[in-house]
């Protein structure tokens, strides 16, 4: 199995941040690593609600839900193409007055490792773009003073696996 992952600091409550994460068919609004999200299923996201995103330069995927922890503020959802199971975990925590959000994507299966080095720079740009779209859209919502000291806040946690 090998991982990708990205962290972000974002001043601006986890309940916000939370809140934004779980509207996934307002992704596009914010990121540019997703051009298309249609919920399948009505009503909040949920174990196994489903969403087909469409992404720049990949075929369009279905994802499930697959864990959920509202109280925790974390959702997996998982998609299978091509011999491979593609894992992806959003997670936000408190830090300091604001919010830490791990945006991790996990590959498996026969062809998953294949698969995670040819699409490793595609899949470090996305990651990487989803967290600043969100880091900018939900800092845009909040007037929030920023502290002097402040240094840019997204870290890129490298390739392992």
């Amino acid at each position: 199995m090998a991982d990708f992952r990205y962290v972000v600091e974002i001043q601006a409550p986890p309940s916000r941040v939370w809140a934004v994460l779980l509207d996934v068919e307002q992704w596009p609004q914010w990121t540019t690593s997703v051009a298309s999200a249609k919920r399948m299923d009505l009503g909040p996201l949920t174990l196994g609600s489903r969403t087909r995103i469409c992404q720049p330069r990949l075929a369009p995927a279905v994802w499930k839900v697959t864990s959920i922890d509202e109280a925790r503020h974390t959702f997996a959802w998982d998609t299978r193409t091509l011999g491979a199971r593609i894992l992806a975990i959003h997670k936000v925590d408190k830090h300091g007055t604001g919010a830490r959000v791990t945006l991790s994507l996990f590959f498996s299966g026969i062809l998953g490792g294949i698969l995670s080095r040819i699409f490793g720079d595609l899949n470090r740009d996305y990651l990487e773009r989803e967290a600043t779209g969100l880091k900018r859209f939900c800092e845009a919502a909040v007037s929030w003073p920023a502290p002097a000291s402040t240094v840019p806040s997204a870290k890129h946690i490298a390739r392992s696996g």
